[in-house]
């Protein structure tokens, strides 16, 4: 197995740096498959019923609550594993860790697929929860760190193609994972053990084929003519390195930690509660008999905003290299708070039209946030432990996860019970939202250029700065 280390991975002269998007991108789409999940909470909520259209549950059949901690679970551990596991990702390099995640999180499916035809929701949770969630915290980290270290000259674009991917995955997974158990629909689960079964087999391949083909650069290499940006932007684009745990402790980390977590959370609390809410705030009551949109109308809003999810991911990562990342984040909490204040107003309208397209600008931004923020962080901390620093900043991530659908379904669900409308219970939840988005802005306002007595070395050449020096920039 050594063809996995490190210093088997290295690419020799002549190798081509764009063979590495589609590599990292056979990861990316086949972890993504988690944004598509959901396709099997109702079947797995009927396993014992053996009904999927039926109402209620047998006696014994799962709650879709306790279903849909599996899901909360994978993210909570993909954020964790990321964080933990960081500076191993970056000591052992891209081909080791995108094969230890294929076998996570492929075998998680097979796990899963014991639990399923047993009933034993612990062993799905282990599965697809525990061991596939550490397996994407790896998957996740490992392509992204590479492709900033082969294209230095445009961080942007590199990580937007990667984490495109992981928003896309489920315009993949979602089709293939409902095909799949109308197939084996006869199999005493629904089709889904079957469907599990087979999945962790093709994914296990896409995902071996990526880790087969990656390389990392050699020591020193850059691409042909690339110079350096030394003090671009202000300052906010680095040609220093900062170690993981001296980064840790910068106070840069920790308010782009707070930029992350205000704007996922302000996301993904929508994002989950996509559907239920354009039907209640369109439905018959509002638009008419007969006009209201549909579950199955809803349910195509929700992949809408999955194309603009994956799409925002590209579009915004590869804008902020013209605009920079700091002015990028910018425009992520001034237009989406415009936004969020105009959604209510939509609402009253009763415009379908100007809602979907303020909630799809909305997650594009919520995509962008995730592939942007690796440039962020190789700005400025440099490339050398990037990885790390990324799988730390992840934790942001876990917490919003949290945070985000509580807060939605939390204020919706007090609103209801006071006796407002369900059209208009989602008012006061999208001006918190903007509300969270303006101390994103304030926040991100403060994020200045690592002091130099966080650096991990001068530049070539250049003599260690003075304790004069570390005052001026601190």
């Amino acid at each position: 197995m050594g063809f996995l280390d490190r210093e088997h991975s290295v690419a020799g002269p002549g190798w081509s740096r764009w063979l590495v998007p589609p590599a990292a991108l056979a990861v990316h789409l086949s972890i993504g498959q988690i944004y598509a999940y959901s396709v099997f909470n109702k079947p797995l909520s009927r396993l014992i019923s053996g009904d999927v259209k039926a109402e209620t549950g047998a006696p014994g059949d799962w709650s879709l609550f306790q279903v849909g901690l599996i899901f909360s679970v994978a993210l909570f551990f993909l954020g964790a594993s990321s964080a933990l596991f960081g500076k191993w990702v970056e000591r052992e390099g891209p081909r080791k860790t995108m094969f230890t995640s294929a076998l996570l999180f492929c075998g998680g499916f097979l796990i899963a697929a014991l639990g399923v035809s047993q009933h034993q929701l612990w062993l799905v949770l282990l599965g697809n929860g525990v061991i596939g969630g550490i397996g994407l915290g790896l998957g996740y980290i490992s392509p992204v760190s590479t492709l900033i270290k082969w294209f230095p000259d445009r961080p942007g674009l590199a990580t937007g193609m990667a984490i495109m991917g992981f928003g896309g995955g489920a315009l993949i997974g979602s089709p293939l994972g409902t095909a799949l158990m109308a197939r084996f629909a006869g199999d005493g689960t629904l089709g889904v053990g079957s469907t599990f079964l087979i999945m962790g087999a093709v994914y296990f391949l896409f995902m071996i084929f990526g880790a087969l083909m990656v390389r990392v650069p050699a020591d020193g290499w850059v691409p042909a003519g690339f110079v350096p940006k030394v003090n671009a932007a202000g300052g906010m684009i680095s040609n220093h390195n900062v170690l993981v745990d001296q980064a840790f402790r910068t106070p840069q980390f920790w308010l782009l930690f707070a930029v992350l977590f205000l704007n996922v959370t302000a996301g993904i609390g929508v994002l989950g509660q996509a559907s239920v809410m354009i039907q209640e705030m369109f439905s018959d009551k509002v638009l008419g008999a007969g006009n209201g949109v549909t579950a199955a109308a809803a349910a195509g809003f929700v992949g809408l905003l999955s194309i603009f999810n994956m799409g925002g991911r590209f579009f915004w990562s590869t804008t902020s290299d013209r605009l920079g990342r700091k002015p990028t984040y910018m425009i992520f909490f001034v237009l989406g708070t415009v936004l969020y204040f105009l959604i209510p107003l939509f609402g009253n309208m009763a415009s379908l039209v100007l809602f979907v397209a303020g909630f799809c600008v909305i997650i594009s931004m919520y995509g962008g946030s995730f592939a942007t923020v690796p440039a962020y962080l190789r700005d400025l901390f440099g490339t050398a432990n990037v990885g790390a620093i990324h799988g730390r900043l992840l934790l942001a991530w876990s917490a919003a996860a949290i945070a985000g659908p509580t807060l939605v379904n939390g204020f919706r669900d007090s609103q209801i019970k006071a006796g407002i409308p369900a059209a208009q219970a989602y008012s006061t939840v999208m001006y918190i939202m903007a509300g969270l988005l303006v101390i994103g802005f304030i926040t991100n306002l403060l994020i200045r250029p690592v002091a130099s007595r966080y650096w991990a070395s001068p530049p070539d050449g250049q003599p260690t700065p003075t304790a004069r020096q570390q005052a001026a920039d601190d």
